[in-house]
């Protein structure tokens, strides 16, 4: 069964749900960003799917061969007008994190391409990621006057503190090995026909796992996060506010410009 759910400009989310295998793919004409409407429909989704006890396993993916995700978009961003508003746009990541940790499913992510931000953030909250050794990593927040704050505490739970703290200060690239090294990616290959085959190969694996062997797995891994729906509403009330200054406004349009 395959469900689309459009968004016109703010791109599309399309489910499709098949021998027990739940796959969320997501797109957008801008390198796959996220805007808030694409966040809450890709949110809403998972949350669909992991209430479908017939679900064995979610696959989180995005649509094209070239970047996974871009992250936050700016366009929204340079839309804020004040604070609420700023919170409920940098809110909509937490969501999906949310949704994503507390599916019993395993959710594993695909990742074909580069993730920059929020995108870093999604492959952190899921619980296995596959990759291609070009899907380099990057934080860019600070660069535009922001911080990681609410993809922080998923970023920090997998890479460790050291490895998140060196990713957030200084906003460069790191190569798939390193994230591979620090716990973001489970396997990196070669290319996307690899990336294909060895993403079926766990998804035959898992299919015939114990769901609820797999289920209090699930609890184990995400122990400690009761208090997300909390922390990460706090997080994005930060973003919000510094989505406002001059000092983000004026760097966002230089970093638009590069």
């Amino acid at each position: 069964m395959s469900r689309p759910s459009q968004s016109g400009s703010n791109g599309q989310v399309v489910v499709d749900v098949r021998d027990a295998i739940g796959t969320v793919t997501f797109s957008h004409p801008k390198s796959n960003s996220l805007p808030s409407a694409l966040l809450k429909k890709l949110a809403d989704e998972i949350k669909k799917i992991g209430a479908n006890s017939g679900v064995k396993v979610i696959v989180l993916r995005s649509e094209g061969t070239g970047t996974f995700c871009a992250g936050a978009s700016f366009d929204e961003m340079k839309a804020v007008t004040d604070a609420a508003s700023g919170r409920d746009f940098f809110s909509g990541f937490a969501q999906v994190i949310l949704a994503m940790i507390r599916a019993p499913q395993f959710v594993l992510a695909r990742v074909q391409g580069k993730a920059i931000g929020g995108g870093v953030g999604l492959i952190a909250a899921s619980d296995y990621s596959i990759a291609v050794k070009d899907a380099s990593i990057r934080l860019s927040e600070l660069a535009v006057g922001l911080g990681p704050f609410v993809i922080g505490p998923a970023l920090e739970r997998k890479l460790g503190r050291g490895p998140f703290a060196s990713l957030s200060v200084d906003a460069d690239w790191r190569e798939a090995d390193w994230a591979e090294r620090h716990g973001l990616y489970a396997r990196v290959v070669d290319d996307e026909k690899d990336l294909d085959r060895a993403l079926e190969k766990m998804i035959q694996f898992l299919s015939l796992a114990n769901p609820e062997a797999i289920k209090q797995l699930k609890y184990a891994f995400w122990a400690g996060t009761e208090d997300w729906e909390q922390l990460l509403e706090r997080r994005a009330a930060i973003s919000g506010a510094l989505a406002l200054s001059a000092h983000t406004r004026a760097a966002i349009e230089k970093f638009e410009k590069r």
